[in-house]
């Protein structure tokens, strides 16, 4: 049950985050930079406090009570993060969409995954898996699987995205919906995709570093609430700190576009529905924030960072892409561009059950060693008894 909840929770998360960018489509007479950081200030400041003060009593005194040195990291991978998000629109430019795009998720993908169990490999922490844990072991052997097929999934994805773009000669764009000038650089576009790639991947270790505030609140809430498990809403005071480096870096390269553009009188233009504009912003904004606030929730019930970055990206990618049908943006490509787009959502489905059947091997493996534990312990102090 714990897993097929984890996976619930990621699956509501990666529907927000493939969603989100729906509402900005409404915003009227706004230059990009506008609208998105008006949204982002929702994503990155407003929200992520806002649901700590609801669901972890005392979060800003974790925050106060965590070393410089463990919030200095966690802003600074925050920050490369949105460095990791702004680069993403140059590996479209270079490479185009849909190349461009699978390059660089799929990177996202691994890295995130990866490279944390491989840290704890060096720097072990109680209750983190590490890389040769999952390797050498049946449920490792099966997320990594996932992973595996994942990736497959998104060239899948990307192919048909790319058979797509000449057969409708559609303007490319980037991730924002923005158009993207097409120019076709394959070693800077390469270039530019693996920085967006791995930067993009820090969000995942930005957690991973701040998760001793998340232990702080989860051991907090275990002790008034004993015997009810891991705390569901944990990682939300480490999105506070996290968050604050992605608004830094979105913040700037906004207010650098508002300036290029003179957009700064969007934010007070009475030509433009102000009202709408604010509050499809916001909205986005907060569905945004909402794919993290799930996804903590659903890393608590499968207790594995690379299962839950892993199902967190699926999810994304499988919902931008079922939009993508619904909104009937695949309209007027061949049989076979349909079916090889069809093709890479099931493989990412299966994706997804790969990943969760490893999950349940995981749950078993420990349940099995807890019984065993149990058992052993409960013989020894029957000899001990026998013995006198």
């Amino acid at each position: 049950m714990q897993v097929i909840l984890g996976i619930i929770f990621h699956f509501i998360g990666g529907f927000a985050s493939g969603s989100f960018y729906i509402p900005y489509k409404k915003v009227r007479g706004w230059h990009w930079e506008s609208f998105w950081i008006v949204g982002g200030l929702f994503s990155w400041l407003i929200v992520p406090p806002l649901a700590a003060w609801l669901t972890i009593p005392g979060f800003a005194d974790i925050i106060r009570g965590t070393g410089i040195s463990t919030l200095g990291v966690t802003y600074l991978f925050g920050l490369l993060w949105g460095i990791g998000g702004l680069t993403y629109g140059l590996g479209v430019r270079y490479l185009g969409v849909s190349l461009g795009s699978s390059i660089i998720l799929g990177l996202c993908m691994v890295f995130g995954a990866l490279i944390p169990s491989i840290y704890y490999d060096f720097s072990p922490v109680a209750g983190k898996d590490t890389f040769s844990m999952m390797i050498g072991s049946k449920w490792g052997l099966t997320v990594l699987a996932g992973l595996l097929v994942c990736v497959i999934g998104i060239i899948i994805c990307g192919k048909a995205g790319m058979m797509k773009e000449k057969q409708l000669n559609v303007a490319a764009t980037d991730p924002h919906g923005s158009v993207a000038k097409a120019e076709y650089k394959f070693g800077l576009g390469m270039f530019v995709s693996i920085v967006s790639g791995v930067l993009s991947a820090c969000f995942n270790f930005g957690l991973e570093a701040g998760q001793s505030m998340a232990a702080v609140a989860n051991d907090a809430w275990k002790a008034a609430n004993p015997g009810q498990g891991e705390f569901l809403y944990r990682n939300n005071v480490i999105y506070v700190v996290l968050l604050w480096g992605g608004l830094t870096t979105n913040f700037i390269w906004c207010m650098i576009l508002n300036a290029r553009n003179k957009s700064f009188g969007d934010y007070s233009n009475k030509k433009t529905p102000l009202f709408s504009n604010y509050l499809f912003s916001a909205l986005a904004g907060t569905t945004w924030f909402l794919q993290f606030f799930f996804y903590g929730m659903g890393e608590s019930k499968l207790g594995n960072g690379p299962s839950s970055w892993i199902l967190h990206m699926a999810f994304i990618i499988l919902v931008a892409n079922m939009w993508g049908l619904v909104l009937k943006e695949w309209k007027g490509v061949n049989k076979s561009t349909i079916t090889i787009i069809i093709i890479g959502i099931i493989t990412i489905m299966l994706s997804v059950l790969l990943v969760g059947r490893g999950n349940r091997l995981h749950e078993k493996s420990k349940q099995e060693k807890i019984t065993a534990y149990v058992s052993g312990d409960k013989k020894i102090q029957t000899c001990k008894l026998l013995m006198g």
